[in-house]
């Protein structure tokens, strides 16, 4: 089996068992996630690899973290995630990416990310459910952070947080890379 027919397995697998547990009809999943009844049943049924958009809004209507999602098995108490095992989530031809590079349940979704934004990209994103707080620090560059329409800069060593219950994104203006850890806490389903 393929890393990305396991991926698709396990994230059928989870996204059936989270559903289930949360009480959630596959209508009232898709009206949650704004994604449609279909896509929520060939991702169950391991018959389609979903987008990264389309898995975000997933879980952020699950009120779990995306590694929760894509999770081949749940480990003991203290979680190692190898370099070779972090998931790759978005990337460009001009060398951009993100890395979802670990991420656990306390109390609802807690994600660490590693990015890397090459001159001239961007990464927009659809708000998180309310209560959702993204916390970014740049390590290399300077970003450009969209919040709401509203830009500001963050340069290398500065430390940034917003609330993220609206459309937000991250864009490299510069001439140079930008490297930024991320986490981002969403609040657990009620």
């Amino acid at each position: 089996m393929t890393d990305l027919e396991q991926l698709t397995r396990s994230l059928g697998r989870n996204l059936k068992r989270w559903r289930t547990e949360r009480g959630y009809t596959l209508d009232a999943l898709a009206a949650r996630a704004g994604v449609s009844r279909g896509m929520i049943i060939q991702i169950e049924q391991a018959r389609t690899n979903p987008s990264v958009g389309t898995t975000v809004k997933i879980a952020d209507a699950l009120g779990v973290s995306i590694t929760t999602l894509l999770d081949y098995e749940q480990g003991p108490q203290v979680r190692m995630v190898a370099p070779g095992e972090a998931v790759r989530m978005w990337s460009t031809d001009a060398g951009s990416h993100t890395t979802l590079l670990v991420g656990a349940e306390a109390p609802g979704p807690f994600e660490l990310w590693d990015w890397r934004l090459m001159p001239g990209d961007e990464s927009v994103s659809d708000p998180h459910p309310p209560g959702s707080v993204e916390l970014i620090h740049v390590r290399a560059g300077t970003l450009t952070l969209i919040v709401d329409g509203a830009p500001y800069t963050v340069p290398a060593g500065t430390s940034a947080t917003f609330e993220a219950k609206v459309a937000h994104g991250y864009r490299n203006d510069a001439a140079e890379p930008v490297e930024m850890t991320m986490s981002v806490i969403i609040p657990p389903a009620r």
